[in-house]
């Protein structure tokens, strides 16, 4: 029974590694529950002595009785029992859970379908664990399942996993194998006792008494808690090593050869997680005939369900492949705002893998690139189920319309001609959401002054940009508007979008990148630069980014606000002067890099700018592996450190006294000399540590006498450092055994003298070990390590017992 507890206790310690997955405690609880099933169904087989194979089984049906009652009690008999409208309303929250989790990015917010598949997993997993530990006497095996679940955090977040998480997991298997360990030795016999001849204990019974495990256990236990804190301090004091093609862009795909099929899993996550690189790595470099950055959109999301913006799956068909001539018309685009032509020619880094959408200013019109690309007619996303756009070199027409703030209050009127998807909202959205947007844009004459309202609202200076900011159900867009006012580009772009829907503007929301720095004579896009922005419908001109984002060195610092959405020139003709939090602040320019004051100045994504030279992701790493070394030079030296502080002491304080005698010898002596001759136990303290250092070790039955004629005999001293060993020997026996020590001389120029002739006897290696990496030093660190951990073991051998004579009466 005691490794049916252990087990459970491994498995619910392993799953305290999943709480970062989650915004919520409910999966916390549900879990717990689902483990405490397990673990009652594996004392019950074992009270019943089942057979290894009918455990699981127990098992599982505790765990369907407890998900029952705990996810479909209003369909089952007496809340407990199982029944046919109970198992279809748990397969129902499962498929529900199982599609939360492909459309949310962690943290998942907590709904019922997400808290079932939790408590579920970790049911599963214990019940892998007491098969393996208690059933089949494999305790080392259930290290496996075990592992599963930090497998789970640590494929899913950028971030590594929690230390102490990673603690009380790795406590969890420990504590695991040492009940194993108990119970194997336990098991190896009774021991043998040695029977007393009095009468009293001839008429009793022989006791029965297991095999003594405390030294196995506690030799356990030192192993153990010595793996895990190596496990923890080692990686820190390690540089960050990344490998080269470490990052993966957008929506994957199943990659070349999968059939006419493409995979989307959410551009979302991996959104945030280039935001979150620790280093800026290019992803692509591009250069065009006006030679002005713009923004190169991915993907684009078009429908809202109330959590979040996803993506209409794309359609292209074989007429629309780029290699057949011009793209399809850009909706919406007539003839009435003027058109610029500009071509632009752009080259993806071989890093990015499986990326099956090409990044392209918008509108495009013809692309010229080597495979099977197409384009998707309602939004112009090009893609491929074949190719990948991993070092694809490709030029990109594009016909962009010049907009003016006029020209767009013209065209308010005309009715949009647009898919209804593009307007359309969750019927539960909050109220307060609403009203914010009636408010914002009360004042409004046109679509378009409404639109630049909504901009305004955000990028007046109550925002704040932060990639700390979780979460995108309706909780989390109400909060980021009315409360906290507080995320990233996400939430800035999916927020004007839900707001410009309320008012009537069709809206949906693109994710790319944005136009970058300028180096050379091309403009280069880095992880730093994905970016998301809205997109708002305006009929006779077709869909305009606009820029809600904070820019510059406070926000997205190469995000850019359109011109046609800036205040507009004064009556007099003069242009006006933007206003500190207006649309068009200083911030909203572009950072050129070689004219920021610090040009290693952080930005708000923590990456380094990196000047107006190439980047050379070489330095960094070179940075990290010498902060690294010294980290760890300065570890290796703490023990010198502490044998210098020591020596120190001893020979220039006449008044220290020692603290942690070496041996029962050295206590005596300090005990004795307090009084009047501390330096004496000083002096002896200091000889005795070189001795070890040296690898020269006094033997415990050594007398004082005996240790200075054995020196001087076996390392043939000469007179003069004769004289001085034996001194400290006269003054150690004086303190120690005479009535009245005398007067004693100081002791340091022997001390000295001593070391000296010691340390000419051995090799030069072993004297820099003395210094370095002193044995005297390392053998006191190992003790109270000992000590500590001894302290542990008497904690835990505390127990609320009787005693005997409690007992007998």
């Amino acid at each position: 029974m005691r490794l049916t507890v252990a087990s459970g206790v491994a498995a619910f310690a392993a799953a305290f590694l999943l709480y970062p997955l989650f915004q919520g405690g409910s999966w916390f609880w549900s879990s717990l529950g689902a483990v405490l099933a397990v673990m009652a169904a594996g004392l019950l087989s074992s009270r019943l002595s089942l057979p290894a194979w009918a455990a699981p089984l127990v098992a599982l049906l505790a765990v369907w009785v407890y998900l029952t009652a705990a996810f479909a009690s209003a369909k089952a008999w007496a809340l407990v029992v199982p029944t046919r409208g109970s198992v279809v309303e748990l397969g129902r929250l499962l498929g529900v859970g199982w599609a939360d989790i492909q459309r949310f990015a962690a943290p998942v917010p907590e709904t019922e379908g997400i808290t079932l598949l939790t408590a579920g997993g970790v049911a599963l997993i214990a019940i892998a664990v007491d098969l393996l530990a208690a059933r089949l006497r494999k305790a080392a095996l259930a290290g496996l399942p075990l592992l599963a679940l930090a497998t789970v955090p640590a494929t899913i977040l950028p971030d590594p996993i929690s230390w102490p998480a990673f603690i009380l997991a790795a406590l969890g298997f420990i504590g695991l194998l040492i009940a194993d360990g108990r119970e194997r030795v336990g098991h190896w016999g009774r021991a043998v006792l040695v029977r007393r001849t009095t009468r009293a204990t001839s008429s009793r019974p022989e006791a029965r008494t297991s095999a003594d495990t405390s030294g196995l256990r506690l030799s356990g236990k030192r192993i153990g808690f010595a793996a895990i804190v190596l496990a923890v301090l080692v990686p820190a004091l390690l540089p960050a090593m990344e490998p080269v093609s470490f990052f993966t862009f957008g929506v994957g795909g199943s990659g070349s050869g999968r059939g006419n099929s493409i995979s989307i899993p959410s551009p979302i996550a991996s959104l945030k997680g280039q935001l979150e690189l620790p280093e800026r790595r290019v992803v692509l470099t591009y250069a065009n005939n006006d030679d002005k950055p713009r923004y190169l959109r991915i993907y684009a999301l078009d429908t809202f369900d109330g959590q979040q913006f996803g993506m209409t799956e794309p359609k292209g068909a074989p007429q629309n492949r780029t290699d057949n001539g011009p793209l399809p018309a850009p909706p919406g685009l007539g003839s009435e705002p003027k058109v610029k032509t500009v071509t632009t020619d752009i080259r993806i880094s071989d890093e990015i893998t499986k990326l099956q959408f090409l990044p392209l200013p918008y509108p495009p019109r013809q692309i010229q690139i080597d495979g099977d690309w197409r384009a998707d007619v309602d939004t112009l996303m090009v893609f491929s189920t074949r190719d990948e756009a991993s070092g694809a070199e490709y030029e990109v027409t594009t016909s962009e319309p010049e907009p003016t703030p006029d020209l767009l209050d013209s065209l308010s009127e005309t009715r949009p001609s647009v898919d209804p998807r593009f307007l359309r909202l969750p019927d539960n959205l909050p109220p307060e959401i609403a009203e914010l947007a009636t408010t914002l844009t009360a004042n409004a004459k046109t679509d378009y002054d409404a639109a630049v309202k909504l901009q305004e609202f955000f990028t007046g200076g109550d925002f704040t940009y932060t990639l700390s900011t979780q979460g995108h159900g309706n909780s989390a867009l109400r909060d980021f508007l009315l409360r906290d006012r507080a995320g990233y580009c996400e939430q800035f772009a999916a927020s004007m979008a839900v707001l410009a829907r309320l008012v009537g503007i069709p809206s949906r929301v693109a994710i790319g990148y944005t136009g970058g720095t300028k180096v050379g004579d091309r403009w280069q896009v880095g992880t730093n630069d994905s970016h998301s922005w809205p997109e708002l419908y305006f009929e006779g001109v077709g869909w305009l980014p606009f820029e809600p984002t904070p820019a510059g060195s406070a926000g997205q610092g190469s995000a850019r606000v359109p011109e046609y959405t800036q205040p507009r020139p004064e009556a007099t003709g003069e242009a006006s002067t933007p206003t500190p939090g207006s649309t068009s602040s200083s911030a909203d320019e572009p950072v050129d890099p070689q004219a920021r004051r610090n040009p290693r100045e952080l930005d708000r994504e923590g990456v380094v700018a990196t000047g107006g030279l190439p980047t050379d992701d070489s330095m960094p790493l070179i940075g990290q592996i010498g902060i690294g070394a010294a980290a760890l030079l300065l570890v290796l030296l703490i023990p010198a450190g502490l044998r210098l502080i020591t020596r120190n002491r001893r020979v220039r304080t006449l008044g220290w006294k020692v603290s942690e005698p070496s041996d029962d010898l050295t206590a005596r002596i300090a005990s004795k000399s307090g009084g009047g001759h501390p330096s004496v136990a000083a002096a002896w303290a200091e000889l005795d540590d070189v001795l070890y250092d040296y690898g020269m070790a006094r033997q415990l039955s050594e007398t004082p006498r005996a240790l200075a004629r054995r020196l001087t005999q076996q390392y043939e001293f000469d007179a003069d450092s004769a004289a001085a060993i034996t001194a400290i020997a006269s003054a150690v026996e004086r303190v120690l055994f005479a009535r009245d020590p005398g007067q004693i001389g100081p002791l340091r120029k022997d001390l000295r003298q001593v070391r000296q002739a010691l340390a000419a006897t051995v090799s030069r290696g072993r004297r820099l070990r003395a210094v370095l990496l002193p044995p005297s030093t390392l053998r006191r660190l190992r003790g109270l390590g000992e000590r500590l951990l001894d302290g542990f073991d008497l904690l835990e051998n505390i127990r609320l017992r009787r005693t005997s004579a409690q007992k007998g009466s």
